[in-house]
């Protein structure tokens, strides 16, 4: 268990090469995740930011969208999300996202090996 007091949120710049910075927060530890997960994290994008298009290899990634709205970048198609919408990275292939709204975008990322 870990409990939102005890986590840290890291601020990262130009995340993947995209505009402004997203707001990172692990939701487990290293040792919780075992060698399965990447990552398991809360990922905020203020009103004009993004996080670049990326490719995984040897993982995929999994969005669950909390709140706000914005383009989803799926391996070149751009679809727009929102509140409850999911996606997902093939190993292999690419992904990125834009906050195109006036709130901040929210959402729950997944990196499974």
């Amino acid at each position: 268990m870990t409990r939102a007091e005890e986590r840290a949120t890291e601020r990262v710049e130009h995340a993947n090469g995209g505009t402004g910075h997203l707001l990172k927060e692990m939701l487990l530890t290293r040792e919780q995740m075992g060698e399965g997960c990447r990552m398991f994290a809360r990922v905020t994008l203020e009103e004009g930011c993004e996080l670049g298009y990326h490719e995984h290899h040897g993982e995929t990634e999994t969005y669950y969208i909390l709140s706000g709205h914005g383009i989803y970048n799926d391996n070149g198609t751009e679809i727009e999300v929102g509140p409850g919408d999911v996606t997902f990275c093939a190993d292999g292939c690419g992904h990125g996202l834009k906050n195109t709204g006036t709130e901040e975008i929210a959402f729950i990322a997944l990196i499974l090996k």
